[in-house]
């Protein structure tokens, strides 16, 4: 378990007991769900180390990652050109790399079927603000073709016809060139520095596009909790909510919708940490890479956290009788209005589970109803999270889908969802995005309306302190 994340434990307040009408853990993540209206400096720092350190699974499933870190990192000319655009313009040569790792992978050929090409992933009309020349031509391709004519003598007559199909080539296009593309990108970083105040928003600019950062840039110093000091990427994505910031909510949330960009500030630095543990330590990022890919995997990349986090050996329970005589588990509770979950277990399925699972399932009720009780005006009463799976036997489970037989670890759980109200299934949502963005959880959709959810091995010690918590209340 990381320093940070046991710092973070230590700074949550032992709160009183539970009041009677709903279960509160004692044991409390900084800065979830309904807090994120009120945080302190120090618990947003928190936040963006959790968050930087989170972005390791995007970045190391990529069949590309081990590769991209060798030629970022081994090339003497990229080097060489990384360290003098960063004395010409001021942006740092280690930020640099780690876009050029991110966007191409250091390849000085790679194309984005949506249009950006070379090192640094630049679009035409970003290229051409940018000084790069980008310059087409037009060839044609010439065809004969033999072709009928009317005959007054009506005997079969022909004539060659001459067809030419333009085409446009390519005759120079500097965003290939790294020598070109990486000093013209430096400076278009620097310049977003300057214009929007900061490097964060630079390097959110760089992905979102300027027109973009503009508006969430004003939302931001509009938000409600913010200290105008303080405007920056990570205050914009910690502090967005579906009960306060509402507007910016929505906007983070529509960039997420589009391409994930609210969270490329944080890639961009986990990458550069990444390119760092490279060059001390190759092995050490090999061995990293190691542990992100999924034995459950079909294509070249892990699909999602859980795929990681849960191994071969973690599907312990193949009979009901593996079920029935474990000792490693522990029963729910079935209280729904004091949990804030209800059993609908498919099939009669088992009522118990990790003690891990079943601290994380209370945890993310109890951050559920406490968000939506504070949404104004005052939603509809609570819904009980309906819970349709816990631990399954493996062998009731050779013919569901691959995410099912993860139940056979007693470790993930299911919401099914279709019949919440909307408000709650949004607050659901975000609890679930707030607590996975930090590393502590993973989901997936598992059919149409049905949400697959486990903790991560980090957390579990967590988790199941949590569960104490709710034995100790119930």
């Amino acid at each position: 378990m990381s320093l940070l994340f046991l710092l973070l434990l230590s700074l949550a307040p032992r709160v009183p007991a539970a009041p009677p009408e709903y279960f509160t853990p004692a044991h409390r993540i900084i800065g979830i769900g309904e807090d994120r209206d009120d945080l302190s400096a120090e618990q947003i720092d928190l936040r963006v180390g959790r968050m930087i350190e989170s972005q390791t699974f995007a970045i190391m499933r990529e069949p590309e990652a081990l590769a991209g870190a060798r030629r970022i990192t081994a090339n003497p000319k990229l080097r060489a050109l990384f360290q003098s655009a960063s004395q010409h313009s001021g942006f740092p040569a280690s930020l640099l790399e780690a876009v050029a790792y991110l966007e191409s992978w250091g390849d000085p050929h790679a194309e984005s079927p949506s249009g950006p090409k070379g090192i640094m992933q630049i679009s035409e009309a970003t290229a051409r603000s940018m000084g790069l020349k980008v310059l087409h031509t037009t060839r044609y391709h010439v065809t004969r073709e033999k072709v009928a004519v009317s005959s007054k003598s009506h005997t079969p007559k022909f004539k060659m016809v001459t067809h030419r199909v333009p085409y446009a080539v390519t005759v120079r296009d500097d965003r290939l060139t790294p020598g070109r593309a990486i000093p013209a990108a430096a400076s278009y970083l620097a310049g977003m520095e300057q214009r929007f105040g900061s490097r964060d928003w630079a390097i959110f600019a760089y992905h979102c596009g300027q027109g973009c950062v503009g508006e969430m840039l004003e939302l931001t110093r509009r938000a409600h909790g913010i200290p105008k000091d303080q405007i920056t990427v990570p205050r914009m994505f910690f502090s967005s909510s579906p009960a306060w910031n509402r507007e910016l909510y929505q906007a983070v949330s529509q960039q997420m919708q589009r391409d994930y960009s609210p969270t490329y500030y944080f890639r961009i630095r986990r990458a550069e940490q990444l390119l760092d543990l490279y060059r001390r330590d190759p092995a050490a990022f090999t061995a990293l890479q190691r542990e992100y890919k999924s034995e459950f995997a079909t294509g070249p990349r892990a699909p999602h956290r859980l795929s990681v986090w849960l191994r071969r050996d973690d599907l312990v329970f193949h009979t009901g009788d593996d079920i029935r005589s474990a000792a490693t588990l522990a029963p729910a509770f079935d209280r729904p209005d004091f949990f804030g979950y209800s059993l609908n277990l498919d099939h009669g399925g088992a009522s118990a589970a990790a003690p891990a699972a079943l601290g994380t399932l209370a945890y993310v009720a109890y951050e559920t109803r406490r968000l939506y009780e504070s949404l104004r005006p005052k939603p509809q009463p609570f819904q009980p999270l309906p819970v349709t799976s816990l631990v399954e036997a493996e062998d009731a489970l050779q013919s569901a889908e691959r995410e099912a037989r993860a139940h056979a670890s007693g470790q993930v759980f299911d919401i099914e969802y279709s019949g919440l109200p909307p408000g709650e299934l949004e607050c659901l949502r975000f609890v679930l995005d707030d607590l996975g963005w930090d590393g502590y959880l993973g989901f997936v959709e598992e059919g149409s309306a049905n949400l697959h959810i486990g903790c991560s091995p980090s957390s579990r010690d967590f988790f199941t302190r949590v569960y104490q918590d709710a034995l100790e209340a119930r």
